[in-house]
C-alpha cells in the first residue's frame, strides 16, 4: 500500500529537525568565529565570517544532496507503479466489452 504522502522525507517533524540542526551550526558558528576582541582586523573579522557561512552552506548542500536521493527513488518507484498500471490498464481494455469501452471513451457528466 501507498504511504499518503508523495514526499515522506518532507515532514513537519523533520523540518522542525533539520531546523534545530541548522540552529545549532549556527549557534557553533556564532560562538567560534565571532570575534571578542576589540582589536581584531576587519580582514580577520571577514574571514571568519566567510568560514561560518562556508560551515552553513556545506550542512545545507548535504540536506539537499540526501533529499534529492530521496526524491530519486520515490520517482524511480512511481514510474514502475505507472507502467505496472498501464500494462493492467491495457489488458483490462483488452478484455472489456464494446458497451465498457464506449463508457470509458465518453465519461458520464453525473
Amino acid at each position: 500500500m501507498m504511504k499518503s504522502s508523495v514526499f515522506p522525507s518532507i515532514s513537519e517533524n523533520n523540518l522542525f529537525k533539520q531546523s534545530d540542526q541548522m540552529k545549532q551550526i549556527i549557534n557553533y558558528a556564532l560562538v567560534n568565529f565571532y570575534p571578542n576582541a576589540s582589536g581584531t582586523s576587519g580582514v580577520a573579522i571577514d574571514n571568519k565570517i566567510e568560514q561560518a557561512m562556508d560551515l552553513v552552506k556545506s550542512h545545507l548542500m548535504f540536506a539537499v544532496r540526501e533529499e534529492v536521493e530521496v526524491l530519486k527513488e520515490k520517482i524511480a518507484e512511481l514510474m514502475e507503479r505507472i507502467s505496472h498500471l498501464e500494462m493492467e490498464n491495457s489488458i483490462l481494455k483488452a478484455n472489456a466489452t464494446q458497451e465498457t469501452l464506449a463508457q470509458l471513451g465518453h465519461p458520464s457528466s453525473s
